[in-house]
């Protein structure tokens, strides 16, 4: 196509910057600058590799370590202000406050452990963290949120796509971290608080809300990012396995990295070539429009008025008892009376419906375990006596685990949902019941199963996040989705502060202090604890937690039965088709349309031909 604009003549060069501002401007690239965000905004779930290096800095024992991870989880996962401030404000203010948040989070963070400040409380520690962790929900927010109302019939590919790229994040910025920083762990945090907020600064104005039109083979451009996307994991797979076994200089590091950039930015030849064939429909409508036929319709004579008698005045009634104003507890319960499934709940509506308390607490019980999981996974890993590259390669591996669940469980389930009407909260009782199976491979761990037990939970924590938005917008609509949507990730910190703080610290630092007190010899200052008792007995209660998860998701499932039977999408559908028709009816009378017919009446035509010439 640039080579036609070329041979056009003169023109050629301003026709290029026509398609260019056109590709900018158009929705795939909309998606590809969310797509970048979502890459570089999973800090969260590297916590891990450099949580070390915070409790030796800090001299912190594990409950306080689990403390600080839990306030990362609640400020990761409470996004109920972004939700609000997106409700009233484009999404650009939202990604800058979000990249305001991550870098001064992370960055008072990297000064306390480099001893740069002052050792902070640990109070301010938690503020830090939870800090620089809500910003990704003001990234989720702003660039995940627009994308689901810009794509409504494809909402589950959209979330599996983009929480899929969150959980990926995990591996692409510890590729980064090397191939800047080498090994330093504390460099990692430095990193993790500039880098997302460049890339959110850099795209902030391009995040916007479009109006919906009918997109020519849509699921198709979503299905070459899933295939760069799985290109992409599996690569990082090959060469963090190489990493484990070669250890690599930083110049290595380097290559590889540049060849995880490249395939970053794959998807902009999507972008353009779809946008490319977008703009060819467009030139085509413009040089050859459609012909409007100009209908002249006869007057009719006026009949003559039909005179008639007046009817006489009612007569007024007057009723004895006044009806009496409803009281404020029934006006309450009336506005809390839930409509049916799809159509759009207010905020208030959403909360208090037991459809919603029943999917919280699925949540709670789910993705509580299975984040327990990650973020003592260096701690597992230790305690386990795997060496440090190992537990490298564990974190790595739950992130490209994570990637693959969020993308498999968006496609699948909206596979299923179409072809089959299979229920998505079917869905997550399934992904529920799989994570059992890695919380008992920690609590009875073999030779290497901890590396199946990252696979499974990676892929299972992934698994339930578009799962559980994807049923938030379902059952309860798009009007106030960026609120209801940063509500449901608050069962996150709910369950791992439950979980994690509240059981798998507090066990941990138990058997801690048992061995401490029968150890022989000299004993670190450092609270730690070695074998497989330090976890068993937290991986069986959280096994038994998330079974009663997923029989609460199966509740869930057969009270949406009946809803997910029916055409869910079926409004958008018509609305988009209605937007079109209205469109293509008021082409003639906009632009310069009238002038068109001006011209053809001179020609003694009666066709006009509508548009704007470009």
């Amino acid at each position: 196509m640039v080579a036609e604009m070329l041979a056009r003549g003169p023109m050629g060069g301003a026709e290029m910057v026509q398609f260019a501002a056109h590709v900018i401007r158009g929705r795939w690239f909309m998606w590809f600058a969310a797509f970048l965000i979502m890459s570089a905004a999973g800090a969260t779930y590297i916590f891990a590799i450099y949580s070390e290096e915070i409790k030796k800095s800090l001299g912190y024992n594990q409950q306080t370590l689990n403390t600080l991870s839990f306030f990362k989880d609640l400020g990761a996962n409470v996004g109920i202000l972004s939700g609000l401030i997106n409700e009233v404000t484009p999404p650009w203010v939202v990604l800058s406050i979000g990249a305001i948040m991550n870098l001064t989070g992370y960055l008072m963070i990297w000064l306390a452990v480099t001893g740069r400040i002052s050792r902070p409380r640990v109070w301010q520690m938690c503020l830090y963290i939870c800090i620089g962790a809500n910003s990704q929900s003001f990234a989720n927010t702003g660039a995940l949120v627009t994308c689901v109302k810009n794509f409504p019939e494809s909402r589950g590919v959209v979330l599996g796509l983009l929480k899929g790229f969150v959980g990926l994040s995990g591996a692409i910025l510890t590729q980064f971290y090397h191939a800047f920083y080498g090994d330093d762990s504390k460099s990692l945090i430095l990193l993790i608080g500039w880098l997302p907020a460049a890339i959110s600064m850099v795209f902030l104005y391009t995040i916007r809300i479009m109006k919906v039109v009918s997109q020519p083979k849509e699921l198709k451009v979503f299905y070459s990012f899933l295939y760069i996307g799985l290109a992409l994991a599996g690569y990082l797979m090959v060469i963090i396995i190489v990493q484990n076994r070669v250890n690599f200089t930083q110049a290595e590091f380097g290559a590889s990295t540049a060849i995880v950039i490249l395939m970053l930015l794959l998807p902009l030849a999507v972008v353009i070539r779809q946008e490319l064939m977008l703009w060819r429909l467009r030139l085509q409508s413009i040089n050859n429009p459609a012909p409007i036929t100009i209908s002249v319709e006869k007057e009719e004579k006026p009949s003559l008025p039909v005179i008639e008698t007046a009817p006489p005045p009612p007569k007024l009634e007057i009723s004895e008892k006044p009806t009496k104003p409803k009281s404020m507890i029934l006006r309450v319960i009336a506005k809390l009376k839930s409509p049916e499934r799809g159509n759009d709940y207010t905020i208030l509506q959403a909360l208090f419906s037991v459809d919603m308390l029943i999917l919280f607490l699925a949540t709670i019980c789910g993705v509580g375990g299975t984040l327990t999981a990650i973020d003592n996974m260096g701690q597992i890993g230790k305690s386990l006596d795997y060496p440090r590259r190992s537990i490298s390669t564990c974190v790595s591996l739950i992130s490209i685990w994570n990637f693959c669940g969020r993308v498999v469980a968006g496609f699948v389930s909206e596979i299923f949902l179409t072809r089959y009407r299979f229920p998505r909260p079917q869905m997550l009782t399934l992904v529920l019941l799989l994570s059992c199976v890695g919380h008992i491979l920690i609590a009875f761990p073999f030779s290497g199963s901890l590396y199946f037990a990252s696979v499974i939970i990676g892929f299972c924590f992934g698994a339930q996040w578009p799962l559980l938005f994807a049923i938030i917008s379902e059952i309860f609509g798009l009007k106030y989705y960026s609120t209801l949507y940063n509500f449901g990730s608050v069962a996150s910190p709910i369950g791992s502060y439950i979980l994690n703080v509240r059981v798998a610290g507090h066990l941990y630092d138990k058997e801690g202090l048992r061995q401490r007190a029968f150890a022989r010899g000299p004993v670190s200052d450092d609270l730690t604890c070695a074998g497989v008792q330090c976890y068993r007995i937290s991986f069986i209660i959280i096994t038994a937690v998330t079974v009663f998860g997923s029989f609460a998701s199966f509740v869930l499932a057969m009270r949406t039965r009946k809803f997910y039977k029916s055409d869910i999408y079926a409004k958008f559908r018509a609305a988009a088709e209605a937007a079109e028709a209205a469109e293509a009816e008021m082409g003639p009378v906009v632009g310069n349309g009238r002038a068109v017919v001006e011209r053809n009446r001179e020609n003694g035509s009666i066709a006009a031909d509508g548009g704007d010439k470009h």
